[in-house]
């Protein structure tokens, strides 16, 4: 290791890195030798999504000179697939040096001849995605490190249907990649007039196909006084949100000015995360003074939402990403079945460690539903195998994300935030909340509860004692969880699923991932996948029972994060 860290250190110090860089190395050389180890350890990994790193100096951080590399490989793949006819791409969001990465991932593009349609300012995630699908474009990048603390960035690359990259472009890309040996081997410029500016043409598209998703655009229109609270958290949400809730004829829509202004420093709070309550505080406190209908607030890149509303005891609640996802779900498919326009082949796309509740609710309506590995880049490719088969409809994850429709194929907290409202303003026209509606399906289809607990294992270390926890799971998995038998262990990464009752086992057939799932007789499911871009394992647990009553919800509600917290304990979590 320490002969890596030296040879990587020396590499820097001797090659054409400009002076500050070469200046900060030795200054961490005198000052932070822990920091430069960090730094300089490993390469910063080009992933199946791409890069995501904390920004610095160093081998292992986001920088000039990694993004610059990144580029190259993946230009090269791209003139390998499609020839000199190649035309990227590029958008940005709020965090510190996005925009610097962005024009010089477009420098890198451009120098090797390929056409590139840079975003003039900070745009959305799923905006890029709907670019590319739109334009038709053989690939694009987004720079962004979506909800991570603000020390990172990331960079995301994305292929010609609009996903970020799957199989076999994937590890064909990280092979590219792989290969770029040192900055020598980027083509840093030259390439100038190949570069476009775009913006203005491309908004107007892709807020006019996030209008013609609504449903009922009549109950907008009679609820245009729906008053709405939402927050950016100092993200590129602002840039959309406002005029595409305009275009559905909201005029009462209330913005947390203190978090309005994007802002890579993320000075109002902690972690910019809508997942996180601390994150959503200032809009909650927004909501609760102006009586609000509902509370929305997207991540830095406008591809997550959350969701407050009032309970009915008139306290403000956030929902979960499944509750999230269930509501969204539930009013596309019985929406479209009221409307008429449902059709035979429609289909819902969740993933692996979303609620089942929401198959229980896609065959109430006759519709297929799908589960994925998780990553929106898996329903983008199934939505793509069944293409002239099958009706894409809606698609979504545990993690705040939805999808709504085939013109953008990555998640999308623009359209979420849109259609959350729609799902209000239906329910205000009947006299009640979207709280309302949570209840109704629960007492329908059952109380399915979820928590996500994430267990953080940083620096040199972190990853191996990952690895150590999965490996123990697998070779040792849990016989019985909170007094209840373990019936079946799902094994993503062998392929394998078990009975363990009876030891049969059948071929999963999903790609390869390091994902566990255990499921007990009584309904109960958790699974444990490392993350993929920070330094932890995720723990997933779903409980369910059923709800007899709405004035039973809390004390249901109680049941069933008591037996949560049970069994974390009894998994020694944190």
């Amino acid at each position: 290791m320490e002969e890596t860290i030296q040879k990587n250190v020396d590499k820097w110090l001797s090659g054409n890195y400009d002076a500050d860089t070469q200046a900060a190395i030795k200054k961490m050389q005198a000052e932070d030798p822990n920091e430069l180890k960090e730094a300089f350890y490993k390469n910063l990994e080009f992933g199946t999504g791409g890069l995501r790193g904390i920004m610095g100096v160093g081998t292992n951080r986001m920088n000039k000179y990694t993004v610059g590399m990144a580029t190259q490989g993946y230009a090269n793949y791209l003139k390998q697939c499609f020839g000199n006819n190649v035309r990227v791409a590029i958008a940005h969001d709020c965090r510190n040096n996005s925009r610097n990465f962005a024009e010089i991932t477009a420098n890198v593009f451009g120098a090797n001849g390929i056409q590139v349609y840079l975003f003039e300012s900070l745009r959305p995630t799923p905006e890029l995605s709907f670019t590319i699908r739109h334009l038709g474009y053989q690939g694009g990048v987004v720079i962004t490190a979506s909800h991570n603390p603000k020390e990172y960035n990331g960079y995301k690359a994305y292929w010609n249907d609009g996903s970020q990259l799957v199989p076999p472009h994937d590890k064909n890309v990280i092979a590219e990649v792989d290969k770029i040996a040192s900055v020598d081997d980027v083509q840093w410029s030259g390439g100038e007039n190949n570069i476009t500016l775009i913006g203005k043409e491309v908004d107007e598209a892709y807020m006019a196909m996030v209008k013609g998703l609504s449903i009922y655009p009549d109950v907008c229109t009679a609820q245009k006084d729906l008053k709405i609270v939402y927050t950016p958290i100092h993200g590129t949400g602002i840039t959309m949100v406002p005029p595409v809730l305009d275009r559905f004829g909201f005029k009462n829509v209330n913005i947390v000015e203190a978090q309005a202004v994007p802002d890579g420093n993320f000075p109002t709070v902690v972690y910019p995360n809508p997942e996180e309550r601390e994150a959503m505080s200032m809009g909650l406190a927004k909501a609760k003074e102006l009586d609000a209908d509902i509370l929305l607030g997207t991540d830095p890149d406008a591809d997550r939402v959350a969701i407050g509303l009032k309970n009915h005891k008139g306290e403000w609640v956030l929902l979960n990403g499944n509750q999230t996802a269930m509501i969204a779900f539930n009013y596309m498919m019985e929406a479209r079945k009221a409307k008429g326009i449902a059709k035979p082949n429609d289909m819902v796309i969740k993933t692996i460690v979303t609620t089942s509740m929401i198959d229980d609710i896609a065959k109430s309506y006759g519709v297929a539903c799908y589960s994925v590995l998780t990553g929106f880049k898996w329903i983008a490719k199934l939505i793509r195998d069944k293409e002239g088969e099958e009706n894409y409809v809606i698609g979504g994850e545990e993690s705040f994300g939805l999808m709504i429709g085939d013109k953008v194929r990555d998640k999308d907290g623009i359209s979420a935030v849109a259609l959350s409202c729609e799902m209000a303003a239906y329910e205000k026209n009947k006299g009640r909340t979207l709280f309302d509606k949570l209840i109704d399906l629960y007492l329908q289809f059952g109380f399915y509860k979820e928590k996500l607990v994430n267990v953080v294992k940083k620096g040199m270390n972190g990853a191996k004692e990952i690895a150590d926890m999965m490996d123990a799971y697998r070779k040792d998995p849990p016989k019985d969880i909170d007094g209840k038998p373990v019936t079946h262990l799902l094994d993503y990464e062998l392929q394998v699923g078990k009975n363990l009752k009876t030891g049969e086992t059948w071929k999963i057939d999903l790609p390869k991932s390091n994902v566990l799932q255990f499921l007990l007789d009584d309904g109960t499911s958790i699974s444990a996948r490392p993350s993929g871009t920070e330094p932890k394992i995720k723990f997933y647990f779903s409980v369910n029972t059923k709800l007899n009553s709405a004035a039973d919800f809390e004390t249901t509600e109680k049941w069933l994060d008591d037996k949560i917290e049970r069994i974390e304990k009894e998994m020694g979590l944190p």
